[in-house]
């Protein structure tokens, strides 16, 4: 009799944990809604420093954008932080963010590992928390290059794809360029995207799946992109667009595979404008943290992004803290200038 009944609890045991691990996989699996849309919040800058009362704001708009929103994924496009003890801090950051039972993931900024925790040492540390998507391509420079395949309604093709993107920090080769400032995306991360790119084109029969790309940094094209008389933008272009001073490539290499739609990016804290730039959208998040830092004493919020399966379109708009939303948008339609037509 005991041993029926320990090969008995042995069999609901493990029946158990296959489930149990099923549906947390499930759980991972970033699927378009049965109407066929996927949305997705982009927080940004949100500089919390740790035990400050002006970082309230930054907590309350999380939870307000996502209550109003319900998105399907949640990015955080870095500066997440702004304080010691940076590993504590960071983690009551992307705990709290795990309350909400949403699938999220992060990117870096360029402040994130000032604070006695390096970015390596900071994604460990939050590894296992749940809802969490965040990863990191082995041998690729950086601690957040990742690809998130969107499946369609049937949970079994990947429809979009998302690209995060470490855009790390201070130049690390000014001594060798004799440049300064930030720094950019760098080759090896470059022909990584690229050789991810081919293989989901090879597997969609040749066809570059529909994708989406994230990280902190702006590339120079943010800029090139005013500078436009083709161009229309919408939003706000408040300050100088704070970009690496070399270019290395990466929009080029977009234009090349074919898939990217749209670029999404932060660090630039008076900037939310969205632009057209040779049938890519560069857009900025809104500002999502407090008065830890300069932010023009603009209302804090999150760009939001809605895709279609099976559609190369991007609707998007700023939700603010305070409820109100502006920058509605359909892309390519919305930024077709006359004249081009």
């Amino acid at each position: 009799m005991k041993r029926i009944l320990f090969l008995l609890l042995t069999v609901v045991f493990f029946a158990t944990g296959t489930m149990l691990n099923a549906t947390a996989q499930q759980n991972k699996k970033l699927c378009f809604r049965a109407d066929g849309t996927f949305k997705i919040i982009q927080f940004t800058d949100d500089h919390v420093v740790w035990q400050d009362h002006r970082s309230d704001t930054a907590f309350a708009c999380i939870a307000h954008v996502i209550k109003k929103e319900k998105p399907d994924l949640i990015i955080l496009t870095g500066d997440i932080i702004f304080s010691t003890p940076g590993i504590d801090n960071f983690k009551k950051v992307i705990n709290y963010v795990s309350t909400f039972k949403i699938p999220f993931a992060f990117v870096f900024g360029n402040h994130d590992e000032q604070f006695g925790a390096t970015d390596s040492m900071l994604l460990d540390a939050v590894k296992d928390v749940p809802y969490s998507l965040t990863s990191t391509a082995p041998g690729v420079p950086g601690n957040c290059n990742f690809t998130l395949p969107i499946y369609g309604k049937d949970k079994e093709k990947t429809k979009a794809l998302i690209y995060g993107f470490d855009s790390h920090s201070e130049n690390a080769k000014a001594k060798q360029t004799g440049i300064k400032g930030y720094d950019y995306i760098f080759r090896d991360q470059i022909d990584w995207y690229v050789r991810t790119s081919k293989r989901y084109t090879a597997e969609n029969g040749g066809e570059p799946v529909p994708a989406l790309a994230y990280f902190h940094i702006p590339l120079p094209e943010f800029a090139y992109a005013l500078t436009d008389s083709h161009v229309r933008y919408y939003g706000i272009q408040g300050e100088p667009v704070c970009s690496s001073a070399l270019n290395s490539g990466l929009f080029t290499a977009m234009k090349e595979q074919g898939d990217v739609m749209g670029v999404f990016c932060g660090h630039d804290h008076n900037n939310d404008y969205a632009a057209d730039y040779y049938n890519i959208l560069l857009a900025y998040g809104r500002y999502s943290g407090g008065n830890t830092v300069y932010n023009d004493n603009q209302c804090n919020g999150a760009r939001v992004v809605e895709l279609k399966e099976g559609q190369r379109t991007i609707h998007s708009w700023i939700r603010l803290s305070d409820g109100s939303s502006r920058q509605n948008t359909f892309f390519p339609q919305d930024y077709i200038l006359k004249t081009d037509k």
